[in-house]
């Protein structure tokens, strides 16, 4: 069954407006670098992503949000865990990001 994944950063004060912009490229651009190790294609199926423009005001400090699916949990636990790509994103991007909030689910399972 398909995983949607949500990602909401909220950056650290101290982040510039150039930091911010290339953390979020880049995290828009992980589906064209994380490749299954098999079949050495994407296995995100779907992706995207933007800064917050909600006139709710109930971000709480998280300004952009990115939303991933893959094809199945296996999928997804290997993104999160062991893509070299997507592991040394996260790494890189740790002290520029204040706070990240992250929600995975199956559609339709409550």
């Amino acid at each position: 069954m398909p995983i949607i994944h949500i990602v909401l950063f909220e950056f650290k004060s101290s982040a510039s407006e150039a930091q911010v912009s290339e953390i979020c490229d880049r995290m828009a651009g992980l589906p064209s670098i994380c490749v299954h190790p098999t079949t050495q294609k994407s296995y995100i199926t779907s992706h995207g992503g933007g800064k917050d423009n909600s006139p709710e005001n109930q971000a709480g400090g998280f300004t952009h949000g990115f939303v991933c699916e893959f094809e199945n949990q296996k999928d997804r636990d290997y993104y999160l865990h062991e893509d070299p790509k997507h592991v040394q994103f996260v790494q890189d991007i740790g002290e520029h990001v204040a706070n990240v909030r992250v929600v995975d689910y199956e559609k339709g399972v409550f």
